[in-house]
């Protein structure tokens, strides 16, 4: 084969390789999407403890929410009110809920309990509740949205804006997956939130103007009898309006892995399935499958063996311990990285035993796990080095004096002799 030949081939295969190489990395970077193929305009499952975005579709997409409003109505109630408050339900509290949206039916005059109000709310989907609770925190649905986005921009959201407590349609309440998935892992560090959104079914205790009452769960996840049942689905919250289409906020714990998947703008899949359930399924099952929450370090585990300069032979080697065991979320396929150790500025003895010496962190992909360290036993300090050192010290304090008198002395002298010659 010649060499002009040869050079053509050579060219050739360079541009082949430039023009292919692109065409895999695209694909590559959407595998996840076609992978899971989400029916959903918008969707995201993250870490519920770190706030990791483990997969993302279009989750900055500005959406209409619907009923999954309904969570930061509730959080804000539990932080401003007691359970146990006795509201009455106001005329224009019924009044205002559209025909065709979910209600409790609650008459006007009607006595019930902050409690019961948030049950048949997150449960049932209760409209209605909803504005009886808005009414009795900030006295109008107004003031109360105002409340909602003050607390939506304190949990770090910065794409949402909400104009009512349930989530009845306006084109001004709107929100993105991202930001409810921020709202939902806020709400579920609530125990009694939890609580609630985790119920199969809820009952309204008897009131002035009705007897009690119960109401199922509007998330098929959570029901057994259901096609759709998830069995470590621990809550969150559904949503629907014709605008805004299926929504689902829904949460999962397994292994200690605890996840939050949040679905908007979902419809029918061809075979007529709910899309929102089988996204949701989807994205919890490509969760358990690609991560998982891994140990790093068990507590009393020696992390690192120092040398304390001023403790005693018998003392002066010091192992640090992990007070508590270390653990984080990492690929299942990821090795664990190589921990930072920060020691304490100025570590010397004395050291008591258990005292913290320092911390070890953990970093994977941004997320730090830190931990503190202890020391394994005390460190004595060296009486005899302390006596050294204070021999020394002396040393040196005697000397610089000598010096002092010496340069005095010596121009004294000098004057003297300056004086004499004078005269």
């Amino acid at each position: 084969m010649n060499r002009r030949l040869l050079k053509k081939i050579l060219i050739l295969l360079l541009f082949t390789f430039i023009f292919i190489l692109p065409t895999y990395h695209a694909y590559a970077s959407n595998s996840k999407t076609e992978a899971l193929n989400l029916y959903s305009e918008a969707a995201v499952l993250i870490d519920a403890k770190t706030g990791s975005i483990l997969y993302s579709k279009d989750s900055d997409k500005k959406m209409y929410p619907a009923s999954t409003t309904k969570i930061l109505t509730a959080i804000i109630a539990l932080e401003k009110c007691n359970l146990n408050d006795m509201v009455t339900v106001s005329k224009s509290a019924v009044l205002a809920i559209p025909s065709g949206y979910s209600s409790a039916y609650l008459s006007e005059g009607e006595q019930i309990s902050v409690r019961d109000l948030l049950s048949v709310f997150l449960v049932h989907s209760a409209n209605d509740a909803g504005y009886v609770l808005a009414e009795y925190i900030s006295g109008s649905i107004e003031e109360f949205a105002v409340l909602m986005n003050e607390k939506a921009l304190e949990i770090g959201c910065t794409n949402t804006h909400f104009t009512n407590p349930s989530g009845i349609h306006d084109e001004n309440h709107y929100t993105t997956a991202y930001d409810l998935s921020l709202i939902a892992k806020y709400c579920m560090e609530n125990s009694t939130f939890r609580n609630y959104v985790s119920l199969k079914t809820c009952t309204i205790n008897s009131t002035n103007k009705s007897d009690s009452r119960t109401y199922a769960n509007t998330n098929d996840l959570l029901n057994p009898s259901s096609k759709y049942y998830l069995e470590n689905c621990t809550g969150i919250k559904t949503g629907y309006t014709s605008e805004a289409k299926n929504c689902l906020i829904s949460s999962y714990s397994k292994d200690d892995l605890e996840l939050i998947c949040v679905v908007l703008g979902a419809d029918q899949t061809e075979n007529g399935d709910s899309a929102r359930y089988v996204d949701s399924i989807s994205l919890f099952d490509y969760g358990v499958s690609h991560f998982s929450v891994k140990t790093f370090a068990q507590k009393n585990d020696i992390m690192e063996s120092i040398q304390i300069a001023n403790g005693t032979k018998d003392t002066r080697n010091l192992d640090l311990i992990l007070q508590d065991s270390l653990s984080g979320l990492i690929k299942n396929d990821s090795e664990i990285p190589n921990p930072t150790i920060v020691l304490n500025e100025n570590l010397s003895a004395p050291i008591a035993k258990n005292s913290v010496v320092g911390t070890i962190t953990y970093t994977i992909d941004d997320v730090s796990y830190t931990q503190n360290l202890l020391a394994s036993h005390d460190v004595t300090e060296d009486s005899f080095l302390i006596f050294i050192f204070k021999i020394i010290l002396g040393i040196i304090i005697v000397f610089i004096l000598i010096q002092i008198i010496f340069s005095k002395t010596k121009k004294k002298k000098k004057r003297k002799h300056k004086y004499n010659r004078h005269y």
